[in-house]
């Protein structure tokens, strides 16, 4: 691999939605900036859709909520149908990361001669007439942040990435009170899913310094308001905290983009059905500890923007990493999710064809490395 850790030389490319409204009530000003559209179109789940309500919205407007929790191409399909039926000027996801990544495809794709199948890679889709709006209610994946969007392949249950600038969003809110009813597991599952994205940014063979800037400040707000956040849904300012740890996160994800933590909780969630944010957990010590070596001055700044004692020894930093997710309430043992000793070399060879990922680590990541890791989880 090519390492150009620190070249501050190198070029990159930074996009962030041309709007963004941070703070508890944001959610009005949506309303107020959507009044020149008069067709909406929300995407949206069961869970989310009474947000509706608080955006004050005007005009036609129907929300989507058939969103499965790891949306798969006729999922997709599905709502690209209703959505062609309805014929938006303003599409607004409503959600978490799925949710968001499903309301990017539709804003470039309902009205456009394009497929998924026929989009997914790097800078495929053509381009977008329809106003997008991201509003997260989850703290983890910030997607409203970003220009890529997944989608499980139904056959394989590999993850298909669509990367496209035409999927920024116009306006993104990042309001903290939608996140208020967030149960604790699931709030400490996605803020360490956010950790994730800023980490594997920060240690990554991509690392550039500006994005380096905004990986430690989403480092530092986990590390401060997370706990806060598990403890009481309704901190106001643990849950701003959260959402800009998150949406910085996002903005991460664009120019360096995840590793080998990335590659390794998909098959995770495909395979075990394991909510996105809580695979990125279970394997999250592993990584930080597995790539140690190969960054250890950046390992020990983690650390102690986390609150631990800073150290770079592997065996340490596990130890460290582990404790950080447990004593958020989550069960970091693959056993207990049904996974078998069976299973893992399957998912080890699956998680190292993520070369879009796994070349990104650090450290580099061998099928049998992999399957360690699965292990030592199990």
């Amino acid at each position: 691999m090519t390492e150009n850790l620190h070249s501050i030389a190198r070029t990159i490319t930074l996009l962030q939605p041309t709007r963004i409204e941070i703070g508890a009530g944001a959610i009005t000003r949506l309303g107020e900036w959507a009044k020149e559209f008069k067709r909406i179109f929300v995407v949206a789940m069961p869970s989310t859709a009474g947000f509706v309500d608080r955006a004050c919205l005007v005009g036609d407007v129907v929300t989507y909520v058939d969103i499965p929790p790891e949306p798969d191409l006729p999922a997709v399909d599905a709502v690209l149908a209703a959505a062609r039926a309805f014929r938006p000027d303003l599409v607004i996801g409503l959600g978490g990361g799925s949710v968001m990544d499903v309301a990017k495809l539709v804003a470039v794709l309902w009205d456009a001669e394009q497929s998924v199948l026929d989009v997914v890679g790097v800078g495929k889709v053509n381009g977008r007439r329809t106003a997008l709006a991201q509003v997260p209610t989850t703290s983890g994946t910030g997607s409203e942040a970003g220009i890529r969007s997944l989608v499980t392949a139904p056959d394989t249950l590999a993850k298909m990435a669509v990367e496209s600038a035409f999927m920024l969003a116009d306006l993104a809110v990042l309001d903290p009170e939608l996140t208020y009813t967030v149960p604790a597991a699931v709030t400490a599952a996605t803020g360490v899913d956010a950790l994730a994205h800023c980490v594997e940014a920060f240690t990554n063979i991509k690392a550039h310094p500006v994005i380096d800037g905004y990986a430690t400040l989403g480092i530092t707000l986990v590390g401060r308001f997370l706990a806060r956040a598990v403890a009481d849904g309704t901190d106001t300012e643990a849950r701003t905290g959260m959402m800009m740890a998150s949406y910085f996160g996002g903005l991460c994800l664009g120019p360096v983009n995840t590793a080998g933590g990335h590659a390794l909780a998909y098959p995770l969630g495909t395979r075990l059905k394991l909510p996105h944010g809580l695979a990125n957990a279970i394997i999250f010590p592993h990584v930080l500890a597995f790539n140690a070596s190969a960054r250890p001055e950046k390992s020990e700044i983690i650390a102690r923007l986390l609150g631990l004692p800073g150290s770079a020894k592997a065996d340490t930093l596990f130890g460290e990493g582990f404790a950080f997710c447990e004593v958020l309430g989550l069960d970091l043992h693959l056993a207990h999710y049904g996974a078998r000793e069976q299973d893992l070399r399957g998912w080890a060879e699956e998680a190292f064809a993520i070369k879009r990922l796994i070349d990104n680590n650090p450290r580099p990541l061998a099928v049998t490395d992999i399957l360690s890791i699965y292990q030592n989880a199990l």
